[in-house]
């Protein structure tokens, strides 16, 4: 409606209901109040926040009346929200007081439910503080025991639960921590064969897995099930989030449509991880999923968060969704669960026949490695972890030289000797054994489980990290 005269909306308004019979009690109350579902807009801007009905209008400005609309699919009413306990009214009070939350936010919360990836480093403050902040039902995905290694980090336990199943030590948390959140505990490991099957129930996917494998099968299982995935990852004193597979969103894959080779990326069991860290990034994937459930404030979609504890930055990246993704693209090719080990390479070596029980041709075990020390055979040990490592514990009559200096250093080393790679856990020691092998080595092997396995069969005196 174009104005040719000076006026108000009121004017205008009554001019309207009095030309068009039947249109008044569609704007207006029986006590003459503008109904909630109409909005009244003078030039683009909504005369609630101007002068409402006595807004002036001038000559030339159009005045335009916007009612709601129930276009769309048929309705499918969605089920009541739960109501709140006079006890979770007060537990969820700072909530309820914000406006972006309020009553009917916390009913929301009430009623959903996050699944939560593993319950380690990511996955510990993840969960509390979804505990906390109300989310009615929390699965956990894990099925690890306590170590005392995660106790640096891993907040859900503590050091009586060393030895527990994790699932049982986080339940245990988070029950003391609110009674009223159900916590689902599923003691699998995470596979193709059952992921979409886990994922089924749940409104919001947290990934806190720690391996590539895992985390390309999370990223394909959030898109294919429509599921947003709150992506958190660390390793050392970096932190990185986003949320993918929302619906007009990137999903992991576009930002990294391959793996890196196997071991190229340690883990943090082998690189290390600052204990603050995850707090960091755990608590920053609890708030994106609080905000995606209750629909406020701009979630890291499209966004990829980059955290430096040692500088105390932030950084943040711009994503787009790929439209060539084999996932989430216009013509996608991976429409089913995929075997994940063998996409990001990783493939079990085979048995050399002729080798003993529980060795390869190119691997020693620990407890071998320990009767041909004894019987005086000549052996040459490296051990390619780095000084601070070497520090905790070491195989006596070892030789330190850090994978990253062997390089440079590999001359130093024995031809005439058979060499032992040792490191933590056996993974940089088979790099170093593969790189020797590059430069004319042949007389090797790796021991197998690294050190710790060297700790648990032969020298327990020694203290495991």
């Amino acid at each position: 409606w174009s104005s040719d005269v000076c006026s108000s909306d009121l004017e205008l308004l009554t001019d309207l209901t009095t030309r068009y019979e039947g249109l008044r009690k569609h704007l207006y109350t029986e006590d003459g109040r503008l109904r909630n579902f109409v909005n009244v807009y003078l030039n683009d801007e909504d005369i609630r926040y101007m002068q409402k009905e006595q807004t002036p209008v001038k000559a030339g400005d159009s005045l335009s009346i916007v009612p709601s609309v129930a276009g769309g699919a048929p309705s499918t009413m969605a089920p009541p929200l739960p109501e709140l306990s006079a006890e979770e009214i007060k537990r969820y009070s700072r909530h309820l007081i914000l406006p972006e939350v309020g009553v009917d936010g916390q009913r929301k919360l009430k009623a959903s439910s996050v699944l939560c990836i593993g319950a380690g480093g990511l996955g510990s403050p993840a969960a509390m503080y979804l505990a906390a902040a109300g989310i009615g039902r929390i699965g956990i995905v894990d099925f690890d025991v306590v170590d005392y290694s995660n106790l640096q980090r891993q907040l859900l336990h503590g050091t009586p639960d060393i030895g527990r199943s994790k699932l049982a030590s986080a339940k245990d948390r988070l029950n003391a921590l609110n009674p009223n959140v159900q916590v689902d505990t599923h003691e699998v490991a995470l596979s193709s064969e059952n992921a979409l099957e886990l994922f089924a129930p749940y409104d919001v996917i947290l990934d806190g897995t720690d391996n590539f494998p895992t985390r390309y099968l999370v990223n394909d299982a959030c898109v294919l099930s429509g599921k947003p995935n709150a992506y958190g990852s660390i390793f050392r004193f970096e932190g990185q989030a986003s949320v993918f597979a929302t619906k007009d969103g990137p999903c992991y894959r576009c930002l990294y449509p391959e793996p890196p080779p196997p071991g190229l990326v340690p883990s943090c069991a082998e690189g290390g991880v600052i204990g603050v860290l995850p707090g960091i990034i755990g608590v920053i994937q609890a708030t994106e999923a609080i905000k995606v459930i209750l629909g406020i404030g701009e979630p890291l979609i499209g966004r990829f968060m980059i955290y430096d504890a040692l500088k105390m930055k932030f950084r943040e990246l711009k994503l787009r969704k790929d439209p060539e993704c084999p996932v989430c693209g216009t013509n996608p090719t991976v429409k089913a669960l995929i075997d994940y080990e063998q996409f990001c390479g990783i493939t079990p070596e085979p048995q050399a026949a002729s080798a003993p029980e529980g060795e390869s041709e190119w691997e020693i075990t620990a407890v071998r490695l320990k009767q041909r020390l004894d019987a005086g055979d000549k052996l040459f040990i490296l051990d390619v972890r780095e000084p601070n490592e070497y520090q905790i514990n070491r195989i006596q009559g070892s030789t330190l030289i850090p994978l990253g200096e062997l390089p440079r250093r590999y001359q130093e080393l024995p031809r005439d000797v058979e060499l032992i790679m040792q490191c933590k856990s056996g993974a940089r020691s088979q790099k170093a054994l593969d790189y020797l092998r590059t430069v004319g080595f042949s007389r090797m092997k790796n021991l197998k489980g690294g050190i710790l396995d060297w700790i648990d069969k032969v020298d327990s005196s020694q203290p495991k990290y």
